[in-house]
């Protein structure tokens, strides 16, 4: 892991705050150590500059305290919600994330989605069942 790590995408302020142990097991952490790998620092490398981890890895009690629906992959240890500050340039980011899996192939992602007109970027990754989707939230 060059600019991620896994305690980074266990953190949380809501967690923190209720008290909440989210401490992921061992497949779970396998899990986020691939999302790392194949996608958060080649992500990272190709932006160029820091990514911010808004969301990350979330047990079931922090999932609900946070309004996440039940069947979210950042319950599973697949999924991070990343920003670079700002929604334009979470737009460029979006882009470059694109350009990257479509003209680069260089890598593979479950979903990519635009949340809220940018406001951050939700990115996953299922071992051997990535389907590519773009999706753009509201």
């Amino acid at each position: 892991m060059t600019y991620f790590t896994i305690e980074e995408l266990c953190a949380s302020d809501t967690a923190r705050r209720r008290g909440i142990d989210n401490t992921p097991d061992a497949a779970k952490r396998q899990k986020l150590q691939t999302l790392i790998e194949q996608l958060l620092d080649p992500i990272r490398a190709a932006w160029g500059g820091p990514i911010a981890v808004n969301s990350g890895y979330r047990c079931p009690k922090l999932n609900s305290a946070v309004g996440g629906v039940s069947t979210s992959q950042h319950l599973k240890g697949e999924a991070a919600d990343i920003t670079v500050g700002s929604t334009a340039d979470n737009k460029r980011l979006f882009d470059k994330i694109v350009e990257l899996q479509k003209a680069a192939g260089r890598i593979a992602f479950d979903q990519l989605i635009d949340e809220s007109g940018y406001k951050w970027i939700h990115i996953s990754y299922r071992a051997g069942a990535n389907r590519n989707q773009t999706l753009h939230l509201k």
